[in-house]
């Protein structure tokens, strides 16, 4: 075999450390898509009955100094550690042990563009540095001065108003309406809609929170999608996995509730509704007439119409004395970001559909290949090396042939270290033969054989392509 080019180590795949990022964003988003949706689907009456069963909060009252609006709405999502309302038998079943805090573990701002075609989801991370303005406790009268926080500690200090005027003060996007609930009508809702279907290119197992899914495809119940959404000891990427395993989900709950129609149902309208009910608090002005129009407008909403990304973050900032280590921004990127939001502009980019394509682990793009003509049909290395390369692979761009009798099967070989990357390469390469080949390094190899046919279509079970990115809902559901 002639030399090859010298291997190009790079870290194992799915080994960094991603930074803090919010805990329970699915739950919410569920509300106000359940609400939008069913609003779309049936009549003022039975809506007006829904409107009545929500507690109201008043998050804008007195605020002064607010953002300037811009084109679209904007809702900010809050959820809270609620779990007084769930059985001890679920608790212990689904690792939700403990005493609920009652305080702030999620916050999102959801923002719905001006022609209704697009929901654009930024989670904001719960640790975040913040600083909240200058307010007067409400139940003791007592005045405080601005000072810094964590981003959730601002619910726990002032409630729905200081959480909205934090908000705003951070990210100069005014907010249209407050939605707050617990993830008790999570499951519940979950449950009602009949499963959602989520599935992974490998084991998934947490031990905290009893999470254990084989390889493939599965319908998760409530407290399975609960498992799910929550853990966050699978992986390397730590919580940022968690935010991707998230905002998968909630994509598979909407294909799953606008592709069956349920919620035009009359009889699941109502089961749905009053899961969601008992634990959602709003603004007053998120009634009746603004359900209706959201509904309406947004009834042709696909998986494709909603898009999702968090807030960029740039590290994590020394301790604070009194409120510890806090996530700091990148405040260059999240100002483009939350631009972008105030310009009703779309955050996502569109990746290349792949018809057919089989689910992977690691997306090619990260996967560096060089290719050998095992064979004496001329052209064959060339022929592979392009093919992979369209199917995304970071190939060489130089074959080479190899001085052997004709190979049969087509071999990968890969150092064990890179083990991943062999089966999403295997993946693209159908009854080839793994070799593994110890300090070979980050170059996976590629001796093409006389039964190489194709190359098949691949799509990375991580579409975000190890970044933290934008990416819409049709990105993250099942091929």
């Amino acid at each position: 075999m002639p030399t090859s080019p010298p291997p190009q180590p790079r870290p194992r795949q799915g080994r960094d450390r991603r930074q803090e990022r919010p805990r329970w964003p699915t739950r919410l988003v569920t509300a106000i898509w359940v609400l939008v949706l069913c609003a779309g689907g049936i009549g003022h009456a039975v809506v007006t009955r829904m409107e009545t069963g929500i507690e109201r909060v008043d998050p804008f009252k007195d605020m002064k100094n607010r953002p300037a609006g811009g084109h679209g709405r904007n809702i900010l999502l809050v959820g809270t550690d609620g779990r007084d309302r769930i059985t001890s038998g679920e608790k212990r079943k689904y690792r939700l042990g403990g005493a609920p805090c009652h305080c702030t573990d999620t916050i999102m701002i959801v923002h719905l563009s001006a022609d209704r075609k697009r929901a654009s989801i930024v989670s904001l991370p719960r640790d975040s540095y913040a600083e909240v303005p200058g307010h007067t406790d409400r139940s003791t009268g007592e005045h405080h001065e601005a000072h810094p926080v964590k981003i959730n500690a601002a619910y726990a200090e002032g409630g729905p108003h200081l959480t909205v005027r934090t908000v705003e003060h951070m990210t100069k996007v005014k907010i249209d309406h407050y939605l707050e609930l617990d993830f008790t009508s999570f499951m519940k809702t979950v449950d009602v809609l009949g499963g959602v279907e989520i599935c992974t290119a490998r084991p998934l197992r947490d031990r905290y929170t009893g999470l254990d899914l084989p390889a493939g495809t599965h319908r998760l119940n409530g407290g399975q999608a609960l498992q799910y959404v929550r853990s966050r000891h699978i992986d390397g990427a730590s919580d940022f996995g968690r935010m991707q395993r998230q905002q998968r989900f909630l994509a598979a709950l909407i294909a799953r509730a606008t592709e069956s129609r349920v919620l035009l149902n009359p009889v699941k309208f109502r089961e749905v509704t009053s899961a969601l009910l008992s634990s959602v608090r709003a603004d007053k002005g998120f009634g009746t007439e603004e359900m209706l129009a959201l509904g309406q407008a947004m009834r042709g909403f696909t998986p494709a119409s909603s898009e999702f990304t968090s807030v960029p973050v740039a590290g994590i900032n020394p301790p604070v004395r009194g409120i510890g280590s806090t996530v700091r921004w990148d405040e260059a990127k999240a100002k483009k970001l939350f631009q972008a939001l105030r310009d009703d502009k779309p955050l996502a980019s569109r990746l290349p559909e792949r018809a057919g394509a089989s689910l992977v682990d690691v997306p090619p793009r990260r996967i560096a290949v060089q290719v050998y003509n095992g064979t004496s049909v001329r052209g064959l290395g060339r022929r592979v090396d392009d093919a992979l390369r369209s199917a995304g692979f970071r190939t060489t761009r130089t074959p080479g042939d190899a001085e052997l009798d004709d190979v049969r099967r087509t071999i990968v070989m890969y150092d064990p270290r890179w083990d991943r990357s062999a089966k999403s390469l295997q993946a693209a390469l159908p009854g080839c033969e793994l070799r593994a080949v110890d300090g070979q390094g980050g170059l996976l190899k590629v001796m093409a054989g006389t039964d190489f046919k194709k190359v098949r279509p691949v799509r990375a079970n991580d579409p975000y392509q190890g970044k933290p990115a934008a990416v819409t809902g049709d990105q993250v559901l099942c091929p």
